[in-house]
């Protein structure tokens, strides 16, 4: 794993059970920032998620594209990533309606 930064006051064991969550979802299903958190045990947490995968790079092997908001949408700010999130998504058979959003009762993975 090579992060693009460090990502300030979170403790590495919370970063590396993120990665390894996010790495579990099969592909065609998501999950949301806020499960993600719930099951690497900081149920609260769910922007630090947002903050770890954004801090990804091109060479890590991390599926951060399957991991939404609890709306079903894509919450993304970096220029070109939402459009390479909802490609990658619809890629892999996953449908959003005219607002933006998938359902997550069809999509959404539990393990």
């Amino acid at each position: 794993m090579t992060l693009r930064e460090e990502v300030p006051c979170t403790p590495p064991d919370f970063v590396m059970e993120v990665l390894t969550w996010v790495k579990r979802i099969p592909l065609g299903q998501v999950a949301t920032y806020g499960q993600i958190a719930l099951l690497a045990g900081k149920p609260r947490n769910a922007r630090q998620v947002g903050r770890i995968l954004y801090g990804l790079t091109d060479q890590d092997d991390v599926p951060w594209h399957r991991v939404i908001n609890a709306q079903g949408a894509i919450s993304t700010y970096r220029v070109g990533a939402g459009e390479l999130q909802h490609f990658l998504l619809s890629q892999e058979g996953i449908c959003f309606d005219s607002q933006g959003r998938c359902q997550l009762s069809t999509y959404q993975w539990w393990p």
